[in-house]
């Protein structure tokens, strides 16, 4: 077996870093002629409401035009951009059309001529990934005869690392997306995400690490500037390199370790050529989980405020998008309601597994899975749901009043405006450049 050709190019200048990175993997030499291309980006967050930190996030711009131009360098011309962004409100789709416009993607199709698509206003299609995961995949991307991944370098709070193969994952509808953090203690989303390029056409992973994100997958983590370009045509060797320059044993990542068993490919290197750059000249270890205590039901940073009263039991692969993104809500509100006197005795449940523990005066199921399981749950003594799939902030702010849990005024009125926050750490720190994420 010929073994799989890996590139990593430190990025140094616009267009001939990602040039070089592609060269060298051969990224390029099967695409068919007249070939119908279509790029995955990673925008797994978006707002209309504020600016917020992208580094690290979100695909930058910039390689994003790089690939663009080399298409068109070699003639192709038939190129989509498409990416599907999970919104509070399910039928928004203001919101991927005001990325798309900020992140310069209409000045590529003006200029290219190439079409760009919300994922989610496109038909999708049933398809059989293998082992017996059924999902609906976008059609346009199936029906490519090249699909170009290019994914951010960073971690991911639930699955450890998130790259070519994980990244995939933004193009099956939101049905089949909250289906894959399943309860099934096989079949879970590590298992699930594995299958999602068992049906992929030929194409090119690219990994996009001029910026990298400790504890990911959004902007609460922490970016960092590493400059660094990964490019393979197989996608599973991509994302163990990508791994282990984010000091992650690829044996440890599970949805790697079962890619590798459905092709019966080594997980050590062993089967993968190195071109350019030398992964321990490059590989720094990335935090990706976030700590608890008091047996995983207090969040660290809430045991070294001293938080007494309160369980807030660690999330777990059951909980799917929308509530991982309540979850970073109800954690910011607690802390901001915190004022040193204890909480009633209050447990926040959230994903598909978790369950009521003894002694709790008032329960909080989050979510409609939440709800489902546990609403006649013996243990509790005073139910308090956040209904909804998603759930409306309206009943999060209910919640919290029956609760007892006294968060500020200003907190919920200035919502759509706390991504501004974390701006804050990045602030006078030249490396973090927002002309990577436009397009002149």
């Amino acid at each position: 077996m010929s073994k799989s050709l890996v590139s990593i190019v430190k990025y140094e200048k616009p267009l001939e870093s990602v040039r070089k990175a592609v060269e060298l993997a051969k990224g390029f030499e099967n695409i068919p002629k007249n070939a119908k291309i279509f790029i995955k980006p990673n925008i797994v967050y978006w707002t209309r409401h504020c600016d917020f930190p992208k580094w690290g996030t979100i695909t930058t711009s910039r390689v994003i035009e790089d690939i663009v131009v080399l298409l068109t360098e070699k003639g192709i011309t038939d190129i989509t951009i498409g990416e599907g962004i999970v919104t509070e409100d399910p039928k928004d789709k203001l919101t991927a059309a005001d990325a798309f416009e900020k992140l310069g993607y209409n000045k590529l199709k003006e200029q290219y001529g190439i079409k760009i698509i919300n994922t989610f206003e496109r038909p999708f299609k049933k398809i059989d990934l293998g082992n017996g995961v059924v999902v609906n995949f976008n059609s346009d991307a199936l029906e490519s005869d090249f699909l170009i991944d290019i994914p951010v370098l960073k971690t991911h709070s639930q699955a450890r690392v998130s790259l070519g193969i994980k990244n995939l994952k933004g193009l099956l509808n939101i049905p089949s997306r909250k289906q894959f953090h399943s309860v099934d203690p096989v079949k879970d989303l590590h298992f699930n995400v594995a299958q999602l390029p068992n049906k992929i056409k030929h194409g090119l992973t690219i990994i996009d690490g001029i910026y990298t994100l400790e504890r990911g997958p959004t902007f609460d983590g922490k970016a960092l500037r590493k400059n660094i370009l990964v490019a393979s045509t197989d996608i599973l060797a991509a994302d163990i390199v990508g791994a282990k320059l984010l000091g992650a044993d690829p044996s440890e990542v599970k949805h790697l370790v079962h890619a590798a068993k459905n092709q019966n490919y080594p997980l050590d290197l062993s089967n993968v050529e190195i071109i350019g750059e030398k992964i321990e000249d490059l590989a720094s270890f990335h935090e990706w989980d976030f700590l608890y205590e008091n047996n995983d039901t207090l969040p660290l940073p809430f045991a070294k405020m001293g938080v007494k009263g309160l369980k807030y039991h660690k999330y777990d692969t059951s909980l799917c998008t929308y509530c991982s993104a309540l979850t970073g809500i109800l954690l910011v509100a607690i802390k901001n309601a915190w004022k040193g006197t204890p909480f009633d005795n209050v447990e926040f449940l959230v994903g598909k597994k978790q369950e009521p523990s003894e002694g709790m005066n008032k329960t909080i199921l989050v979510g409609q899975c939440q709800y489902v399981k546990n609403k006649d749950h013996p243990r509790i003594k005073e139910l308090i749901p956040i209904k909804g799939c998603p759930p409306s902030l309206e009943d999060v702010k209910e919640a919290f009043k029956k609760a007892g849990i006294k968060v500020p005024s200003y907190f919920f009125k200035n919502i759509d405006k706390g991504p501004l926050l974390f701006l804050e750490r990045y602030k006078d720190k030249p490396e973090f450049e927002e002309s990577f994420f436009q397009i002149a």
